[in-house]
């Protein structure tokens, strides 16, 4: 009796071992068969920048054959919307899932709630925590992003002056990051003519950012410059400075899409700025995710990556891989730029 009863626990094991193998293969055909389902989910919709990520993920999808992208958004750009998208997502069993993190900490619980349920979460230009992500997938180093823009506004105004930053939320992850690096780029002896005088939020929105930066003309008459590193607050920035007759008078730079800025950095509101090509990183970002899901790609610290047309990139420290620098763009190049983003 005592045989039959560890036979049929052995059975049982070796049953259960089997079918996770099974299972795991499965998925690696399913992903062939266009069964997978991956999610980008990004800040908020109508936001240029995470449209061109999309034509990026889109680009990865055909590369790989053809499984399903989802491409979800909170119409403005809270925590509260993404977790709410997340947890349809989990709903729906989704097999992974890249997001642009609003809140690096707010998102944890639900994200660790994918996880559990086996759906495979990176973040990618905004982080999340790492305990809510396997890895973050950095468009280019926080320090160098930081220091570069302080770099070129220096420049601009001959390192002298009053200085302002118009960022997007107080809480996004990677504003949070590189106004860190600035002001650690600022302590160096040859910024000590100028002077960091207000942090502002836009919150990602062209009219509150507008706003923001009327605010800050107002206040600072003697204002020299303004970094505004995302793409919605360097746009409405721009038109700021024209509409109040700024435009040339008050330095700008940050990161825009060519797209977007073209104008301005041709009429010299804005002489010159920065940005990592979107469409690469929502390339990067769904092919990371997709093989994540197949298990071609573990997610650990030291691994390199093979991503495609992209080459490769390694995983390092607390889970963070650099996808590469940021462009700066001017009146030389403008116009090629923003004919393809």
């Amino acid at each position: 009796m005592r045989i039959k009863k560890s036979f049929f626990v052995f059975l049982v094991v070796f049953l259960t071992a089997v079918s996770l193998v099974f299972a795991a293969g499965q998925k690696e055909k399913e992903a062939k068969k266009g069964k997978i389902r991956i999610a980008m989910v990004v800040k908020n919709l109508g936001n240029a920048f995470f449209e061109a990520c999309h034509d990026g993920g889109k680009e990865s999808v055909k590369e790989l054959g053809g499984f399903e992208l989802i491409f979800q958004g909170p119409s403005t750009p809270t925590a509260e919307g993404q977790i709410e998208i997340i947890d349809s997502l989990i709903a729906q069993k989704v097999d992974g899932i890249a997001i642009s993190a609003n809140d690096k900490d707010a998102l944890v619980p639900i994200c660790k709630k994918a996880m559990e349920r086996g759906i495979k979460v990176i973040s990618f230009d905004s982080a999340i925590a790492p305990e809510g992500r396997i890895l973050h997938l950095a468009p280019s180093s926080d320090e160098y992003i930081g220091r570069s823009l302080v770099e070129l506004l220096a420049k601009m105004i001959d390192y002298k002056g009053e200085i302002a930053i118009l960022s997007a939320s107080s809480t996004a992850t990677n504003q949070n990051a590189w106004i860190k690096w600035m002001k650690k780029e600022l302590e160096k002896p040859e910024y000590k003519n100028m002077k960091l005088v207000a942090i502002v939020y836009g919150d990602d929105l062209s009219d509150k950012s507008y706003r923001e930066a009327m605010g800050l003309f107002k206040s600072y008459p003697n204002l020299r410059g303004i970094i505004s590193p995302t793409t919605v607050g360097i746009a409405a920035t721009a038109k700021a400075l024209e509409d109040a007759g700024l435009a040339g008078k008050i330095a700008l730079t940050g990161l825009g899409l060519p797209s977007e800025m073209k104008q301005y950095i041709k009429d010299g509101t804005c002489e010159k700025m920065e940005l990592w090509n979107p469409i690469d990183l929502g390339y990067s970002a769904t092919y990371i995710t997709y093989k994540l899901v197949t298990g071609e790609f573990k997610g650990e610290p030291g691994e390199v990556m093979h991503v495609g047309r992209m080459g490769d990139i390694k995983i390092g420290k607390d889970g963070i891989a650099v996808m590469g620098k940021p462009y700066v763009f001017d009146k030389t190049n403008i116009d090629k730029f923003a004919a393809i983003y």
